[in-house]
C-alpha cells in the first residue's frame, strides 16, 4: 500500500466538527460499551473514518501531525458524549505520537502497510528482557492497556539488559498485538469501556530499531530521524501526562451543561422551590462548578501551549516548566472531580438514577482522576520539590 501525505489537514475546528456529528452515536453506545467493557466497534469505526485516531500521527503515513492542544480538544469533545471513548482516542493519539519517536523503521513497520493501526502503550517496565543478536528477547506482562482490544501494535517498558544478562538501561519497544495474549483484567467502576486489558510476551523477539531508551528521551534524547516535525520533539512525560486530562475537560463540561439544563424544570424538594434556577444555594453551586471547569481549561490549555511552543522553537521545556505542566494536570483533575460533586450535589439524588449520564460522568471522570500519573497530590510535590531547587525528586519521570 502506497503511503501519502493528506492533501489538506483539518483544523482543529474542523476536527471539532466532526465529533459533534458523531456525539449522538458515540452517546447511544455509550451505555453498551460500559457493559461490554470495551467500545463498541460502530463507535471506533466512526471515529477511525473520521480521521480522529490521526491527530498526533506523522503525516508521512497520513496522520495529521497536530499539536498538544489539539489533542486535548478532540479527547475532550468526544467525553462530552463518553469518558470510556474518549479515554481511547487520547490514549490512543498519544500512542502514535509515541511511535513518532522510534526510527523510520520502526514507523514504518507500524503504519507503512496499515495507515490506520492503532497503539495501545504502558510505560512501566513489567518485564524480563534477554539481549540476542539484533534485538532483546521480552516476556513479560503488563496491565492498563487502554484500547487494548481496538490495538494493532503495543508500546511497552522494559528493562535494557546486556549480553550479561545486566539491566543498564531502560526502554519502550513496539511490539506488534499478534505477537500478544490478552488477559481481561479490566472489572472497575468507571471508564469501564476503556478496556484497560493486559498484555503479555512470552519470549518475544523486538528487534533493536523497535527498542528506544526512556532515560534518553525523558531529558530529550529523541532519535530524530525527522528533525523538521516539531511535534515530535514535545517534551516526554509533560506530553505523557497532560493528555490524561482532556476527557476530564469534557466531562465537566457536560455535566455542567446537563445540570444547567434541568434548573429550570427541577424543583427542590421539601422547599417552596419550584425550580432549582430560582435557589440563590442552586446558583451559587451553579457559579462556583462553571468557575472551577474553566480554571482546569486555563491551567490544562496554558501546560499545552508550554509544550507545543518549545518543540516549535526546537527547545527542550527545562525541568521547572515540566514539574509544572505535571502540577497543571492534577490541578485541572483536581478541579473537574471538585466541580463534579458540586453539581451532583445541586442537581440531587437524580443524579445517580442509572438512566441519568451523570452517573457515568461521575464514575469515569472520578476513575481517570486517579491515574499515578495524574495523582494531584504527587503532582504537587514534584512541583514543589523543583520551587525549592531540592535534589530528592520522588520520580524521574519529569
Amino acid at each position: 500500500m502506497t503511503v501519502t501525505e493528506p492533501s489538506t489537514v483539518p483544523s482543529t475546528e474542523e476536527l471539532l466538527t466532526r465529533i459533534r456529528e458523531l456525539q449522538p452515536l458515540l452517546a447511544a453506545n455509550a451505555a453498551r460499551g460500559e457493559a461490554e467493557r470495551r467500545v463498541v466497534e460502530e463507535s471506533i469505526t466512526a471515529l477511525t473514518d473520521a480521521g480522529l485516531f490521526k491527530v498526533a500521527q506523522p503525516r508521512r503515513y497520513g496522520g495529521y501531525e497536530t499539536s498538544v492542544r489539539t489533542m486535548l480538544d478532540v479527547s475532550a469533545a468526544v467525553a462530552e458524549a463518553d469518558g470510556g471513548t474518549a479515554w481511547v482516542v487520547a490514549l490512543s493519539n498519544v500512542c502514535a505520537w509515541i511511535v513518532g519517536l522510534f526510527p523510520q523503521q520502526a514507523q514504518d513497520d507500524v503504519w507503512k502497510d496499515n495507515p490506520d493501526a492503532k497503539v495501545s502503550g504502558v510505560l512501566t517496565p513489567s518485564a524480563e528482557t534477554v539481549k540476542v543478536e539484533g534485538g532483546w528477547r521480552v516476556t513479560g506482562r503488563w496491565y492498563y492497556n487502554s484500547g487494548s482490544w481496538h490495538a494493532d501494535w503495543a508500546g511497552v517498558g522494559i528493562p535494557l539488559t546486556d549480553e550479561q544478562g545486566q539491566v543498564v538501561d531502560q526502554g519502550m519497544a513496539l511490539i506488534a498485538r499478534t505477537d500478544l495474549d490478552l488477559e481481561e483484567t479490566w472489572f472497575v467502576a468507571g471508564m469501564r469501556s476503556s478496556g484497560s486489558n493486559c498484555l503479555i510476551a512470552e519470549s518475544v523477539f523486538v528487534p533493536e530499531h523497535r527498542v528506544i531508551s526512556v532515560t534518553q528521551a525523558l531529558s530529550g534524547g529523541y532519535v530524530d530521524d525527522h528533525p523538521d516535525e516539531p511535534l515530535y520533539r514535545s517534551a516526554l512525560v509533560p506530553m505523557l501526562t497532560l493528555v490524561l486530562v482532556g476527557a476530564q475537560l469534557g466531562l465537566g463540561r457536560k455535566a455542567l451543561e446537563l445540570v444547567q439544563a434541568k434548573a429550570a424544570g427541577k424543583p427542590i424538594s421539601y422547599t417552596f422551590y419550584t425550580s432549582q434556577a430560582e435557589s440563590v444555594g442552586f446558583q451559587l453551586q451553579l457559579a462556583e462548578a462553571a468557575m472551577m471547569i474553566d480554571t482546569a481549561h486555563l491551567h490544562a490549555y496554558r501546560a499545552a501551549d508550554d509544550i507545543d511552543n518549545a518543540a516549535a522553537a526546537g527547545e527542550y521545556l527545562d525541568p521547572l516548566t515540566r514539574a509544572r505542566t505535571r502540577a497543571d494536570t492534577g490541578w485541572a483533575a483536581e478541579h473537574i472531580t471538585r466541580a463534579i460533586d458540586v453539581l451532583l450535589s445541586a442537581h440531587g439524588a437524580g443524579s445517580f438514577a442509572e438512566v441519568n449520564p451523570l452517573q457515568r460522568i461521575w464514575r469515569d471522570s472520578a476513575t481517570a482522576a486517579r491515574h499515578a500519573i495524574v495523582s494531584p497530590v504527587i503532582n504537587y510535590e514534584i512541583f514543589g520539590k523543583a520551587l525549592l531547587g531540592r535534589d530528592d525528586q520522588c520520580t524521574p519521570l519529569i
